[in-house]
């Protein structure tokens, strides 16, 4: 792995159709954003033969050309898929955003991968959200390893940054954090930095020299030998240690030279459970070069040593009534069990989905049933259809290369599935299944939305629909009491991306307006009131009267009815009629226009004529006395109160409560997590945390998250309740 001696690419590095899981690797990279992940990406094609010199593919672009909004933006935005064949082996390399606003895409390629490359730049360190990830890696075992980049940096240092790695990576074994290569510099230029030119392998202890654009092996002169000799024997050491030849420490203790193929084995079957970590550096190709520094010993760990689909456990699966179903791992000739992990647009092809197959094989033209179910609180409904595919492909730069077919533990694009959206499970359409989903980011970051215009209104409904199928971290809200349309983002970069997608790829030009929160209204004290409905305009009049009283209730009890009339004041079936009243009537609130709650309203009195009264006539007096109720009773606006719990590195604890206490939170306790963080909960009024989500990650430097969750509503303090009354009186 890496030192192998003759290691040959594909024979023109494109992806075709795998014919065993075997022979499918599937790795995704992951790093914070400018790291050098899509940069890395192009240099493994090059190297693989699927890019030419100048890394540009038959159509001019390049081989991760996908979106435009990624070349306005000049980063990652989404998951893209670049697939490469290298010494017989089909490699599936997705390449995911590093900014946190697009963590959704980052779960979507951990999830169609089956190990990760985690590119960290020598020049930037390791940010707290790489540590992470890192840890949701680890907590699912999935097989890791890690790339050094911008090594050309003057402040590069290789040996430091695998220190650092170990420090972050490597908690619970350092030693599980092992360089394979050391880097082979240049001579110093009159700034004093010597440029990396090759790499030396630890294991084989031979120099791979890159600066003629091409890899070219030689041997180490002796005055390298000593430096080789002491890193090489760490990484023995640290190969045996996660050997399962329990002898082979003893062995090697006692003075025993363990071959080279024994240890290249041992370290491939670590990588591939997942016990064993190794730090690699890699560079972009020169212009003119056929491969870039260190990209040759990558394509080597990905196909040596991390693991082929066939041992990677799948998702559990149910039928569609929920039924658990036992699937042998990874079988082509097994029932159809596929997922889509991403889905996009294309403006002449229509909507394709990019699908991981788990088992059976997918083919062409064949009808398949389309299952999605879990994320109607996301504005997605559960839906069950039976569709029938177009064309299978992979993608190359902006092209799309047929496919004959995608055998389980492969990947593909699959071409008009009008209703198939992110996450949903593709199967035979005689044997519905459905795959366990993902876990994905709750976004919380609202975006109150409207149409620019009446022609924007018509086409809004559908734009936000397919929004939301492409993107199952967005959330899309109808809000019922402040009647405005909320999509909900994870940041603020997430939400321009959307709104640039609804104007330029859907059409629809749409106004941000400010976000309202959800108020209500209640009585501070007890008060009466007294409804009189009466006049006469020829024909049957309109004569009620009824008199009620108006008392508060504890927080949740809603809207209590009580009748104590008696002697028939007012007739039994006109009961009914005050009641509609006054609930209509609290619906629409009595002093600044927010449903009023949390009273009971007891009927004491009231006055019917036999021929003018009616059932609308006690509706409306029913209303006319809880507003003169209102008028001589103080009303309280209430606000909702959000539970919010935030998961902080211990070195931010104290801003993070300081700012809560500032936001008129409560801090209600704090309990010590694992990995040095800190879990605070408080209680935060829902208009103070709009913006929390963007506020919190600059708090933590990007290391912390939260959740919120509905508790109730409380009192608003006067001065601000007064105030959004003015706001509520300017607007009306």
């Amino acid at each position: 792995m890496g030192d192998k001696a003759n290691a040959h690419p594909g024979a023109a590095g494109r992806a075709t159709a795998a014919d065993h899981p075997a022979s499918v690797r599937n790795v995704v990279l992951v790093g914070h954003s400018g790291s050098g992940k899509t940069t890395l990406v192009e240099a493994l094609a090059l190297t693989a033969g699927a890019v030419n010199r100048a890394g540009r593919v038959e159509d001019g672009g390049t081989v991760s050309d996908y979106d435009e909004i990624e070349h306005r933006q000049q980063r990652s935005v989404q998951l893209s898929l670049v697939p490469v064949e290298w010494g017989g082996y089909k490699i599936n390399i997705l390449d995911t955003p590093g900014y946190a606003d697009f963590v959704g895409e980052l779960r979507a390629g951990l999830r169609a991968a089956d190990a990760a490359l985690f590119v960290v730049s020598a020049s930037d360190g390791v940010d707290g959200s790489t540590r992470m990830v890192w840890e949701e890696c680890a907590a699912v075992g999935m097989p890791r390893a890690i790339v050094v980049t911008h090594l050309e940096s003057a402040r590069a240092d290789f040996d430091d940054m695998t220190r650092i790695c170990a420090e972050a990576f490597g908690a619970d074994d350092p030693d599980a954090v092992l360089p394979l290569y050391l880097p082979l510099h240049g001579a110093a230029g009159p700034d004093g930095h010597a440029p990396v030119t090759g790499l030396t392998g630890l294991l084989s202890q031979k120099l791979f020299d890159y600066s003629s654009g091409e890899r070219k092996e030689s041997e180490p002169s002796p005055d390298q030998l000593p430096a080789i000799e002491e890193a090489r024997n760490r990484l023995i050491e640290g190969i045996i240690a996660e050997s399962e030849d329990e002898t082979l420490m003893d062995r090697y203790l006692g003075g025993e030279e363990i071959d080279l193929k024994t240890l290249v084995e041992d370290l491939e079957r670590a990588v591939a459970r997942g016990t064993f970590f190794p730090v690699l550096a890699a560079a972009p190709a020169a212009d003119g070069a056929k491969q870039g520094l260190g990209t040759v010993e990558l394509l080597e760990l990905v196909t040596g040593g991390f693991p082929t689909p066939l041992e990677r456990e799948a998702p559990g699966v149910t039928t569609v009534d929920g039924r658990p179903r036992e699937l042998k791992l990874c079988d082509p000739d097994g029932p159809l069990v596929a997922e889509v992990v991403k889905t996009a647009s294309d403006p002449y092809v229509g909507r394709v989905s990019l699908v991981r197959v788990f088992s059976g094989t997918l083919r062409p033209d064949a009808t398949v049933h389309v299952s999605g179910h879990g994320l109607a609180d996301r504005g997605h409904e559960d839906h069950d259809v039976d569709e029938r595919i177009g064309a299978l492909s992979a993608p190359f730069g902006k092209q799309q290369r047929v496919l004959s077919h995608c055998i389980a533990g492969d990947l593909a694009c699959v071409a008009k599935l009008s209703r198939a959206e992110t996450g949903d499970t593709l199967s035979a359409k005689d044997d519905p299944l459905l795959m366990e989903p993902w876990e994905m980011p709750d976004p919380l970051l609202p975006l109150a939305i409207q149409a620019h215009s009446k022609a924007d209104e018509d086409k809004l409904s559908q734009g936000l629909g397919r929004l939301v199928a492409e993107d199952p971290t967005m959330r899309l809200e109808q809000n019922q009491d402040t009647h405005q349309v909320v999509l909900w983002c994870l940041g603020e970069a997430h939400a321009d991306v959307a709104l640039e997608r609804l104007r330029n790829r859907y059409g629809v030009q749409v106004d941000v307006v400010p976000h309202r929160v959800s108020l209500r209204e209640t009585f501070a004290g007890r008060s009466a009131g007294r409804g009189r409905h009466v006049k006469q305009s020829g024909g049957h009049g309109q004569f009620a009267i009824c008199a009620i009283e108006v008392e508060p209730l504890p927080g949740g009890s809603g809207i209590e009815f009580v009748d104590k009339v008696v002697g028939g004041a007012v007739p039994r079936q006109f009961i009914p009629s005050v009641e509609k009243g006054v609930r209509a009537q609290a619906a629409k609130g009595v002093a600044a226009g927010h449903p009023l709650i949390d009273i009971r309203i007891t009927l004491l009195d009231g006055k019917a004529h036999s021929v003018d009264s009616s059932d609308a006539a006690f509706q409306t007096a029913g209303a006319l006395a809880l507003r003169e109720a209102a008028a001589d009773a103080q009303i309280h606006l209430l606000e909702p109160v959000a539970e919010v719990t935030v998961l902080v590195g211990d070195d931010y604890v104290g801003s993070v409560m300081s700012d809560l206490s500032g936001r008129r939170g409560r801090v209600v306790g704090t309990e010590q997590t694992a990995g040095g963080r800190t879990l605070v909960r408080a209680e935060v009024p829902e208009i103070e945390i709009g913006r929390y989500a963007v506020d919190l990650r600059s708090l933590s430097h990007g290391t912390a998250r939260f959740d919120r969750r509905y508790a109730r509503h409380e009192p608003m303090p006067p001065q601000i309740a007064e105030r959004v009354r003015e706001q509520t009186r300017d607007t009306a």
